[in-house]
């Protein structure tokens, strides 16, 4: 479920779980959801947010997303470099795309993707094929990367 809000911010409903815990009564059910926010510029962010019904928790989670955002640098709608991320179990390989390749990704890892502004990439996942963990190895890669102008001036390559 993709949608955009007011201030041009992309939100991504990635998963919702549903947990029961078994009362007296019967069964109280809980809920998780996962989001992932960006601008569409560079800017992505993902956020875990519970409550006792579905609403309140995405509203939650947009609530961290929004807090904890990264930046990532795009070259020409794709990545300046291939890059892996890791979080737990779950490995992601991204590949920098050339124009009009699309995004080559499953659902998860397309969310992080869209919502940061990549239009043209390759991906590959290993290992975990959980959502929420998928979501955290990419965010993990994209927070890696670094543009040939940014690896000169720490080398202080450049101008002399």
């Amino acid at each position: 479920m993709s949608t955009e809000n007011s201030s041009g911010i992309i939100e991504r409903t990635v998963k919702i779980k549903r947990c029961a815990a078994v009362v007296k009564g019967g069964r109280r059910f809980s809920f998780a959801a996962m989001v992932v926010n960006g601008d569409g510029n560079g800017k992505v962010g993902w956020g875990y947010g519970k409550a006792n019904e579905v609403p309140p928790s995405v509203e939650k989670a947009n609530k961290q997303a929004a807090r904890g955002m990264i930046d990532v640098p795009l070259v020409e709608g794709s990545i300046p470099h291939t890059v892996k991320g890791r979080f737990g179990a779950a490995r992601v390989i991204l590949l920098p795309a050339g124009a009009g390749t699309g995004i080559i990704a499953g659902s998860a890892v397309r969310a992080v993707c869209e919502a940061a502004g990549i239009t043209d990439i390759l991906t590959k996942s290993f290992g975990s094929n959980n959502p929420v963990t998928l979501v955290k190895a990419t965010i993990d890669a994209l927070s890696q990367l670094r543009t040939r102008e940014d690896v000169e001036l720490l080398r202080g390559v450049g101008e002399l």
